[in-house]
C-alpha cells in the first residue's frame, strides 16, 4: 500500500485530503510544515509527498531536496500558480491548482506512483507486457504506448502515435470527455526526443478568463494589480519539452492570438512586456469540441485551428470499442483490488454483459469511477451490475446477433420514410410507437433483435416507455 505524506498548515484542507486517500487505500502522515515532517518522519521513506507551496518557514519545495528523488506534488492556489511552475523547474513532479476536486486530486496521485513504479521497474530493459498500469496487453509494443485496448480503432491509433511522436508537429487529439486524450498526449511525449524536459499540462477551461494570458504567457512587475514580481508563464516552463493544452477550444480569442505567435515565430511577450523572448516548445492540443465548426462561427481563429491541425488524432469513444470494454474494466478492477488486498474480486455474468452493452456516455473515466465504486461496496468475491450502478435492463440483452435496421415491407408503409436515413428512421418509429408497443413487437416490426433495439435507444438517446404504460396491440 502506497505511503504519502501530507504537508498542509490549513488543518481543514490537511485532514479532508488525508480522508480522501484513506478511503482510497493509501496509507498516510501528515505535518504542518516542513520542519514539523523532518522531525516526525523520515522523508525518503514515502512514496509520494503532497505539499501546500506556501507553508509556515520554509516552503513545499524544500521537500523536493529532502525527498532524496521522491516525487512531490505542489499544491497551490490560482494567485500563486507562476510560482508552482518555478517550483515544477526545481524539481516537483507536478502541481495542482487550488480548489481541485476529488477526482482531480486522485487521478493525479495515481498518475503519479504509476509512473514511479513504471521508472523503477526498468532500469534497463522492462520485461514484455509491464507498462504504466501494469495492465495493458504485451502486443502493445512492451507497453510503452501505456494505453489499454487492441481493438483495430485503437491499433489504428498506436500505428499514429509511433509514427508522430519524434517529429516536432503539433497535434490536434480529439475525442469524447473521458476518453483518455491525456494518455495520448504523454504517450507523444514520452516517446519523443523531448521525454527528458518536462510537459506541462494545462486545462484551458479550468483557469478563470481573467488570469488565463498571464498564467500562459506569464507577466512582468506590475502588468497589473497584484503583479508585485514578475513571473514565468506556463509555456515558458515548457521550453524544451511539451505544452498540452486540454479543452483548448475553451481559450479566449485574445489568448488564441498570442499562441498563434508562439507556433508562428517560437516566441512570446509576456503581459506587460514590450520585449518577446525565444522559446522551443512543441504543442499538442486536446478538444472534445468540433473547433472547425468553431471557427466558422468566429469562436475559434482560423489561422489557428490550421497551425493545430497538422497531425489530428481521433480517440474512438468506449461504445465503439468492443471487448476493449471488458478488458479496460478487468484492469481498472485488478488495480482496485490491489489497492485493498483483495485478490477474489471478479465480475458476474450479468456485469460482464452490462459493460460490454452500456454505452458508457462517460466512456473511460466513468467506467473506472464505476468499478472503483463496486470494489469498494461489494461484500462478496463476485461484483454485480447492480454494484456497478449500471442503469440497463439486462432481460433486454439477447444473445442472438445483430440484424441489420430494415423496415419490414408493408409494416411502416404510412411513415414518411422518404426523406429520412435510417437513423432518423429508427428514432421517428420508436417514438410513435413506443407508447402502444412492447419492446418485443417493436423490434419486430423494425426487424432487428431486441438487444439491437436496445443499443440504438441508447446510442440515440431515446428514453424507454414508462413502466407503467400497458400494450395496446
Amino acid at each position: 500500500m502506497p505511503h504519502i505524506l501530507i504537508v498542509e498548515d490549513e488543518t481543514i484542507i490537511r485532514s479532508a485530503l488525508r480522508r480522501l486517500l484513506e478511503r482510497n487505500q493509501y496509507q498516510v502522515s501528515e505535518a504542518g510544515s516542513v520542519q514539523e515532517a523532518q522531525e516526525r518522519f523520515s522523508i525518503p521513506t514515502f512514496d509520494l509527498i503532497v505539499s501546500d507551496l506556501r507553508l509556515p518557514g520554509a516552503p513545499g519545495t524544500e521537500l523536493i531536496k529532502l525527498g532524496q528523488g521522491k516525487p512531490v506534488l505542489i499544491m497551490t492556489s490560482y494567485a500563486s500558480l507562476r510560482s508552482a511552475v518555478d517550483s515544477m523547474k526545481m524539481g516537483a513532479v507536478d502541481y495542482i491548482a487550488k480548489p481541485f476536486d476529488h477526482d482531480e486530486m486522485l487521478q493525479a496521485v495515481a498518475r503519479i506512483l504509476r509512473d514511479r513504479q513504471n521508472v523503477e521497474q526498468m532500469p534497463a530493459e522492462r520485461p514484455a507486457g509491464k507498462t504504466g498500469t501494469g495492465t495493458e496487453k504485451a502486443g502493445n509494443a512492451n507497453g510503452e504506448i501505456g494505453i489499454i485496448g487492441s481493438c483495430a480503432p485503437m491499433q489504428d491509433l498506436y500505428g499514429k502515435i509511433r509514427k508522430v511522436a519524434p517529429t516536432d508537429s503539433n497535434v490536434l487529439i480529439q475525442g469524447e470527455s473521458g476518453t483518455g486524450k491525456e494518455l495520448v498526449a504523454r504517450a507523444l511525449h514520452n516517446l519523443s526526443k523531448r521525454a527528458k524536459a518536462p510537459m506541462i499540462s494545462v486545462n484551458c477551461a479550468a483557469i478563470p478568463e481573467t488570469l488565463i494570458e498571464s498564467e500562459l504567457f506569464g507577466h512582468e512587475k506590475g502588468a497589473f494589480t497584484g503583479a508585485s514580481a514578475g513571473r514565468a508563464g506556463l509555456v515558458e516552463a515548457a521550453d524544451g519539452g511539451t505544452l498540452f493544452l486540454d479543452e483548448i477550444g475553451e481559450l479566449p480569442l485574445e489568448a488564441q492570438a498570442r499562441l498563434l505567435r508562439v507556433l508562428q515565430e517560437g516566441e512570446i511577450r509576456r503581459v506587460g512586456s514590450v520585449q518577446s523572448q525565444k522559446v522551443d516548445v512543441r504543442l499538442i492540443a486536446a478538444t472534445h469540441r468540433d473547433l472547425k465548426s468553431l471557427s466558422k462561427i468566429g469562436q475559434f481563429r482560423e489561422d489557428l485551428y490550421y497551425r493545430l491541425h497538422v497531425i489530428a488524432l481521433k480517440l474512438p469513444a468506449l461504445r465503439e470499442r468492443g471487448a476493449d470494454v471488458n478488458e479496460i474494466a478487468n484492469a481498472f478492477l485488478a488495480r482496485q483490488s490491489a489497492r485493498i488486498g483483495r485478490t477474489d474480486l471478479k465480475f458476474s455474468a450479468d456485469a460482464e454483459q452490462a459493460i460490454r452493452h452500456y454505452s458508457w456516455p462517460g466512456n473511460v473515466r466513468e467506467l473506472e469511477n464505476a468499478v472503483e465504486r463496486a470494489v469498494i461496496l461489494c461484500e462478496s468475491p463476485e461484483i454485480s451490475a447492480d454494484l456497478l450502478g449500471i442503469d440497463i435492463e439486462l432481460s433486454d440483452l439477447e444473445d442472438d446477433d445483430f440484424v441489420s435496421l430494415a423496415p419490414q415491407p408493408g409494416a411502416t408503409s404510412h411513415e414518411p420514410t422518404e426523406d429520412l436515413s435510417l437513423e432518423d428512421y429508427f428514432q421517428h418509429f420508436v417514438l410513435e410507437h413506443q407508447d402502444h408497443m412492447t419492446e418485443t413487437e417493436l423490434a419486430r416490426k423494425l426487424g432487428v433483435s431486441r438487444k439491437c433495439l436496445w443499443e440504438r435507444r441508447q446510442r440515440l438517446g431515446i428514453p424507454r416507455r414508462k413502466s407503467g404504460a400497458t400494450s395496446e396491440s
